[in-house]
């Protein structure tokens, strides 16, 4: 159970920083909003998947592919919403 627990944390943190590369700009982000925007990026990407390919294990790659732009689209949020406007 530890190591399903740390195997997570790890490719959350994985996809969450492959998902900010992809987003240009400045991303104020600490590793455990890297880590979440990973974990949540690769349980979108692998719902998507899921509904593209019948047997996602068949398609690790597209799979990999999925989860972090699932991921890189939670960071274009998170960031578009944290952009500080400034009035003249």
């Amino acid at each position: 159970m530890f190591f399903l627990i740390l195997s997570i944390i790890i490719l959350g943190l994985i996809v969450g920083a492959l998902g900010r590369l992809l987003v240009p700009g400045h991303n104020p982000m600490g590793i455990l909003a890297t880590t979440l925007v990973g974990i949540v990026g690769a349980v979108i990407g692998g719902v998507i998947a899921r509904l593209i390919w019948t047997v996602p294990g068949n398609h690790r790659l597209g799979v990999f592919i999925c989860e972090v732009l699932g991921a890189a689209a939670i960071v274009a949020l998170v960031s578009g919403t944290r952009r500080r406007r400034v009035i003249y």
